[in-house]
C-alpha cells in the first residue's frame, strides 16, 4: 500500500529499527526490491535518484512504483538526493510521496532557505520530507562530493536546522561514502557523533552510502576475468559491515540507502548467466537471474535493519 515517509520512519523511530531505501532505475530492480519486501512483510522505500529520472524518465519510474505498491505492505515512493529545486517540485506534484531535498552542498542558510521552501511545498501535497546536514565524499549518480569536501553533521546545528526547517527526517554524515570505495580498510564510523544527534534531535535519523559491498559478490563479478579483461573491476571496493551498520540502527537510524549492494549483485548475475549460456540473448533469461540474487539482497537488508516482520 502506497504511504508516505514520515509514519513510516515514526514507527521505525518509536521501534528502534531502520527501514531499507532501495534505489531502482527499472523493472528487474523494482521487482527485485518489492517481492523481499512481501516475503518478509517489511515496510520499504522505493526510491530514484535524479540520475534514475534522467535515465527512465519520471512517468515510467511512476508507473512501475506505483504498481509495487499495490502490495500488502506499506511503499514509500521517494525522490533521493533531489539537489534541482525544479526536480523536486516536479516530484512533489507527480505524484512521489517523499522527497529528499539535498542542499549539503551548499551554505548553511542557503540549504535551511531551499529546504524551508521544499517543505512549504510538500505540506500542500501531504509528501513527507528529507533533508541533510553534512556532506558525504564519493561519487553515485548526480552526486559527487571530493574527500576534501566531506563534513560530518554538527550535532548542535543539527538541532537548529530540524527546528528551522521542519523536515521529517534528517541525513547525517558520521563517516559513510557513496559509491563502492567508502574505505581504505575497516568501517570507520562517528557512533558518539550519531548518539548525540539523537538525543538532541529526537526524530527520524537517516544514513546515506550505507552498501555492504559484500566481498563473496565482488568476487563474483571476476568469473573468468583472466579471459574478459575485467579482473580491475571494484578493484579495493569496501563498504560498511554489518556490524556497523546494526550499531547504526541501535543508536538511532531510522532509514538506510542502499544503492551499490544491486549494482553489484546484477553485474555478478548476469555476467554469470552470459558466462553459463553461451546461446543466451533472451533478456528474460538473462536478466531473471540478477532479479533473484538482488532480492536476495535486499531480503538480508530487511533482516539486518530490524524491518522484517513489521508490515
Amino acid at each position: 500500500m502506497l504511504t508516505t515517509l514520515k509514519p513510516v520512519l515514526a514507527k521505525a523511530h518509536k521501534g528502534n529499527y531502520a527501514v531499507g531505501a532501495f534505489n531502482t532505475n527499472n523493472l528487474e530492480i523494482t521487482l527485485a526490491i518489492i517481492e523481499a519486501a512481501v516475503e518478509t512483510r517489511s515496510p520499504v522505500i522505493i526510491q530514484t535518484s535524479e540520475g534514475a529520472v534522467d535515465y527512465a524518465g519520471m512517468d515510467y519510474l511512476k508507473a512501475m512504483i506505483l504498481t509495487a505498491a499495490k502490495s500488502k505492505v506499506p511503499v514509500v515512493f521517494h525522490l533521493d538526493h533531489g539537489k534541482d529545486l525544479k526536480v523536486v517540485k516536479k516530484a512533489i506534484d507527480s505524484g512521489y510521496t517523499s522527497v529528499m531535498y539535498d542542499g549539503s552542498a551548499l551554505p548553511e542558510k542557503e540549504n535551511i532557505s531551499n529546504t524551508r521552501k521544499v517543505v512549504a511545498w510538500a505540506r500542500r501535497k501531504g509528501v513527507s520530507v528529507e533533508a541533510e546536514l553534512g556532506a558525504l565524499a564519493g561519487i553515485e549518480d548526480f552526486v559527487s562530493v571530493e574527500e576534501k569536501d566531506a563534513h560530518l553533521t554538527d550535532p548542535r546545528k543539527a538541532l537548529a536546522f530540524v527546528k528551522a526547517t521542519k523536515c521529517d527526517a534528517l541525513a547525517i554524515a558520521i563517516g559513510t561514502a557513496h559509491g563502492a570505495f567508502k574505505f581504505k580498510g575497516e568501517t570507520v564510523l562517528d557512533f558518539d557523533r550519531l548518539k548525540r544527534i539523537k538525543e538532541l534531535t529526537k526524530m527520524p535519523l537517516v544514513l546515506h552510502g550505507a552498501s555492504g559491498i559484500d566481498a563473496a559478490l565482488v568476487e563474483r563479478t571476476k568469473t573468468q576475468c583472466s579471459i574478459l579483461g575485467d579482473c580491475a573491476r571494484l578493484e579495493n571496493a569496501h563498504g560498511v559491515s554489518d556490524a556497523a551498520i546494526a550499531k547504526a540502527v541501535k543508536l538511532g537510524i531510522n532509514k538506510i540507502n542502499v544503492d551499490s549492494d544491486l549494482r553489484i549483485a546484477f553485474t555478478a548475475a548476469v555476467r554469470e548467466t552470459l558466462l553459463s549460456d553461451k546461446k543466451a540473448f533472451d533478456p528474460r533469461k538473462i536478466l531473471g537471474p540478477a532479479k533473484t540474487l538482488m532480492k536476495e539482497v535486499v531480503k538480508h537488508k530487511m533482516e539486518l535493519f530490524g524491518s522484517a516482520g513489521r508490515a
